[in-house]
């Protein structure tokens, strides 16, 4: 299969082939994480597993800047190599490369400072707080590990090589896994090797993908020197920043009424964070449409295939559609054995009842959040930024003032009744930008520049 084909081949085929690797490697990668709280849970306690839980939102917040980050610096490349400006698009990456590794040492660093006062302000139990924080201190010494590792993948995705993360996917989750069940059950570390076997998995990964990146650079001419060109970090802000916004809008609302989630209990945190697993994974293919739709978004626009897009648009929709009946369908049969995997035969009543209520009642809107990562993926790789970003603030807005307002009192259910309603928000604003047709300006004569984006979101 040669390179182009996002550019070239029907977009069902062009958009599935491009998705399924990502959907794969990300199931894999989802696989371990359950698995640390699977093991944790069942061979270290209930205790610990709710503490990897109260350290979900905020981990996930990082992994999502990766993600964003990446993403950001996928586009750009992406509409280079869809124009063969291969220098450029070297320059390109040479300089998301260096300028993400700085950010990565630079917010570890805050984190390993900030930790602890950060689990106390989001009203962490007690008797998971410690767990919590020597869990989320090993995760910040590894994050530059973390970041390179996404922004990697990123860059592959953007030369249409999905292929190769997903094998460093594979890979890294089932070395993950063993090295779990090593450090806990028989080196018997605790939450500390839960920790130790992510930073290790992830940081040999990061290497080789790095290695690997090089050698197929050398195929399309001379090598990515180490060089910073600051007039290529201004494009991939402009389109990394609002990224970032929208693969962190889950994570930053979970952690904002995480102290509401933490109120009620240690048990029924353990039960909300197994289902928060659960429905990680659930979202995975729904992830996988809206960013193939970006990069296939981005270089169709650089090869001025404009008609292309709008057909890839409607074949990602019916994608959703095909994933979330089967995603629906696998919850609704099999919550109870799910929520146990976590918290084994003995799990608390209110941990088990927590975990199977979420699942049962989220099952049936997962359509709604591929709706809104696909058209949010076209506008991403389109770089039409504005909407997109207020889009997503709402969505973020509306989950943390319905959780935090009526939580308190009406019940923890309300934390998941908010979810659909702000996807279906979401969805509803990004469409009808979409349908404006301003994505078609191409991103150079775009009305929305990195300023714009700036004084938006500071």
């Amino acid at each position: 299969m040669t390179d182009d084909y996002l550019i070239q081949k029907k977009p069902f085929y062009a958009l599935f082939i491009f998705s399924l690797p990502m959907i794969v490697g990300n199931l894999f990668q989802q696989t371990y994480t359950m698995a640390d709280s699977a093991i944790a849970g069942r061979f270290v306690g209930e205790h610990a597993l709710a503490a990897i839980g109260a350290s979900y939102s905020l981990t996930n917040i990082f992994i999502c800047v990766a993600i964003g980050g990446g993403i950001g610096a996928s586009v750009i490349i992406s509409q280079y190599f869809g124009a063969k400006r291969y220098e450029k698009m070297k320059a390109a990456i040479s300089t998301a490369l260096f300028s993400f590794l700085v950010i990565s040492i630079l917010l570890g660093a805050a984190g390993l400072l900030l930790s602890r006062r950060i689990m106390i302000a989001l009203n962490t139990p007690a008797d998971t707080l410690d767990l919590a924080v020597e869990y989320l201190n090993i995760y910040f010494i590894g994050l530059p590990f973390l970041f390179m590792y996404n922004v990697l993948s990123s860059i592959f995705n953007a030369l249409g090589k999905s292929r190769i993360p997903l094998a460093f996917l594979i890979f890294s989750s089932l070395f993950n896994i063993a090295l779990d069940w090593i450090a806990v059950t028989e080196l018997r570390m605790g939450i500390a090797g839960v920790a130790w076997a992510t930073l290790i998995a992830q940081g040999i990964s990061a290497f080789l993908s790095f290695l690997v990146l090089m050698l197929q650079l050398k195929k399309i001419g001379t090598p990515v020197g180490p060089r910073f060109v600051r007039e290529e970090l201004l494009p991939m802000t402009k389109i990394a920043l609002p990224s970032i916004l929208q693969q962190s809008t889950v994570s930053i609302g979970m952690m904002l009424v995480q102290s509401v989630v933490n109120g009620f209990g240690s048990e029924a945190l353990a039960g909300f964070s197994a289902a928060m697993r659960v429905e990680s994974m659930c979202v995975v293919p729904m992830g996988a449409v809206g960013n193939a739709l970006s990069s296939y978004t981005a270089q169709n626009i650089g090869a001025d295939k404009k008609d292309r897009v709008v057909s890839g648009y409607h074949v990602s929709n019916w994608m959703v559609v095909g994933y979330a009946v089967l995603i629906c369908a696998a919850l609704e049969l099999f919550h109870g054995p799910i929520i146990e995997l976590f918290l084994g035969e003995n799990g608390t009543a209110a941990a088990l009842d927590t975990g199977n209520r979420y699942l049962t009642f989220m099952g049936w809107f997962f359509c709604l959040i591929g709706f809104k990562m696909a058209v949010d993926g076209l506008l991403r790789g389109a770089g039409d930024m504005t909407m997109f970003t207020i889009a997503n603030l709402v969505n973020l807005g509306i989950r943390v003032v319905l959780a935090m307002a009526l939580a308190p009192r009406f019940g923890i259910a309300v934390v998941w009744y908010a979810v659909p309603i702000g996807w279906s928000v979401n969805w509803a604003i990004s469409y009808a930008q979409y349908r404006t047709g301003k994505w078609r300006v191409p991103l150079s004569q775009g009305p929305c520049h990195f300023h714009c984006i700036h004084s938006l979101l500071f």
